[in-house]
């Protein structure tokens, strides 16, 4: 059983299913330029407009530097990416690129764990789009109701805050305003037999457009998704031009106030703000020329994306001193200092434009996993229809827009944030890693895009030695206490520099696996529960039906 388990599919068997199938009907529709800004859709999202925020009251002005950091970062992952893209130019992202290297148990739990990944952004997403849509409409002078805008669990657990507070006799003043807004919303909700009716109608409603939008084709959808980006650019850019006339200098010095500690602690929320590139691999099949496109639209659009973070946080904290940024709106709020309110009122409008369209991006992706797994006989075959007028797999994109509509009009923002990153790193390690086994197999020969070889025969295993030694002098053992998944990242370390010594791995993939692998040991205890929870019900669906159906175990 354990072959079975691990029976690959080759490039070949990959592609001519895609020739083949039902998705064959897919309308190759986009280049480089439309693929490029779906990326640009993805990563500029909700993060330039209010996480960028919090991450420069944490670090100053250094964050710029952060996002540097970041990117290159993620440029080994990308290059990865890009690479597979180029040598298995179908849909599925990571999902495809583990059943050519891993197998077919590695690539279920990618693809079950990008389809968690992607339904959780999308809530994500969703969430705070209502968020700033109310808050839009309030500045036009428009109340929206805040029991039709928020969750039940919110508005509750504010109420019985707000309960608590009266009975230990304290001023109902000291509670945070938001949370005297959710209570209000909790008392003044309709009920039914004695049940509140409390529903974020604006996340729901949102998510069903856009799941209709994306339904209707892939045409319809690069044209919203490149008038949307415009958009978003034209407003960025409207944001550095004018902030510049504004900047102090005086403003960043300090330029790190609190040292590195307080840089790197927001690099959670910075480098997820990076990872949209991966979505346009699951538009490949779409693509006039993937193997020449999808490479170069990954790394246009991160280094566009860099580029702009960069001059956004270097004008945000010259604007004013970073400790004024810890807000949720930190564009619209420093042009209010300035006594500028019309170029705020624009940006107020703008995020909403923004989130749309990262929205959209995810909207489309998940779909396209779901078809790619339902090709290869795991999921259910209605899974794989592809709509005979419109050209895009229906049936995944209505179960996808359920999937997202139905938890974000009931659930609370901060039960998904975590979420998101789990399933993204474990598929950015398969990636890199998958470049390492196929490089090593001599299987990407005929790759038109190749991750730039540098031997890492010597070097990952110096660097190794060299990073063992400073971590044993900082007490290493106490730091494992605390993130038990230390070990496990020492442990591949020292697997990769005797592998890497063997068969000269590049040090690139190399370099990306353990960026990767030593962030996720940054999650919490309750990142891993869940996702445990998903991976049990996702194995239980794997044996149960997708290992008797896959079309490699007819065959």
């Amino acid at each position: 059983m354990s072959d079975s388990l691990f029976r690959k599919k080759t490039v070949a068997q990959i592609l001519d299913d895609a020739a083949t199938g039902e998705s064959s009907k897919l309308v190759k529709t986009l280049g480089v330029r439309d693929l490029t800004s779906f990326g640009i859709a993805a990563i500029i999202g909700a993060g330039i407009f209010s996480t960028i925020g919090l991450a420069s009251y944490n670090g100053g002005p250094a964050v710029s530097l952060l996002f540097v950091f970041t990117a290159i970062a993620c440029v080994f992952t990308a290059l990865s990416y890009a690479q597979f893209a180029s040598t298995v130019p179908v849909s599925g992202s990571a999902y495809t690129y583990a059943y050519v290297a891993f197998g077919e148990l590695f690539a279920w739990v990618i693809g079950w764990a990008l389809i968690l990944e992607y339904a959780v952004s999308n809530m994500v997403v969703a969430i705070s789009w209502s968020e700033y849509f109310t808050s839009m409409l309030s500045g036009f002078g428009i109340t929206f109701p805040k029991y039709f805008a928020t969750d039940y669990g919110s508005a509750h657990r504010a109420w019985e805050l707000m309960q608590q507070t009266k009975q230990a006799g304290t001023a109902l003043s000291t509670l945070p305003e938001n949370t005297q807004l959710l209570a209000k919303a909790w008392t003044d909700a309709p009920t039914l037999g004695g049940l509140h009716i409390i529903a974020n109608l604006p996340a729901g409603a949102i998510t069903v457009l856009i799941t209709a939008l994306v339904y209707v084709g892939i045409k319809e959808s690069r044209t919203a998704s490149n008038i949307l980006v415009v958009l978003k650019l034209a407003v960025i850019g409207l944001v550095i031009g004018v902030g510049a006339f504004y900047v102090k200098p005086a403003n960043w010095s300090p330029f790190a106030p609190n040292g590195m500690a307080g840089v790197l602690s927001g690099v959670a929320s910075v480098f997820f703000a990076f990872i949209g590139f991966d979505s346009i691999s699951t538009t490949a099949e779409e693509c006039k020329n993937p193997q020449r496109d999808l490479p170069r639209a990954m790394l246009y659009c991160l280094a566009i994306c860099t580029v702009l973070y960069v001059l956004i946080t270097l004008v945000l904290t010259g604007m004013v001193n970073y400790k004024e940024l810890g807000v949720s709106d930190p564009l619209a709020y420093v042009f209010q200092k300035v006594n500028l309110d019309f170029v705020a009122g624009v940006i107020s409008v703008s995020a909403v434009v923004a989130i749309t369209s990262a929205l959209l991006v995810y909207q489309l992706g998940q779909p396209r996993i779901w078809m790619t797994m339902s090709r290869d006989g795991l999921l259910w075959k209605r899974f794989s229809t592809i709509h005979p007028k419109y050209k895009t797999p229906s049936f995944a994109t209505i179960v996808t827009g359920f999937l997202v509509a139905l938890p974000s009009l009931f659930m609370d923002l901060k039960f998904f944030v975590d979420l998101t990153s789990v399933g993204t790193f474990f598929a950015f390690i398969m990636v890199c890693g998958g470049i390492l086994f196929l490089d090593a197999k001599g299987l990407t020969a005929q790759s038109k895009f190749k991750v730039p070889y540098i031997n890492g025969k010597y070097i990952i295993g110096i660097a190794f030695v060299a990073a063992f030694a400073y971590a044993h002098g900082l007490h290493i053992a106490g730091m494992a206490n605390e993130k038990p998944l230390l070990i496990v990242f020492w442990a591949i370390w020292l697997v990769l520099a005797v592998q890497g010594f063997r068969y000269n791995f590049s040090l690139l993939p190399v370099i990306g696996v353990l960026t990767n692998l030593y962030l996720m040991t940054e999650l919490g205890a309750s990142n891993w529960q869940i996702f445990g929870i998903w991976l049990i019900i996702g194995l239980a669906i794997y044996f149960s039906y997708g290992y008797r159906k896959s079309k490699l175990a007819k065959a």
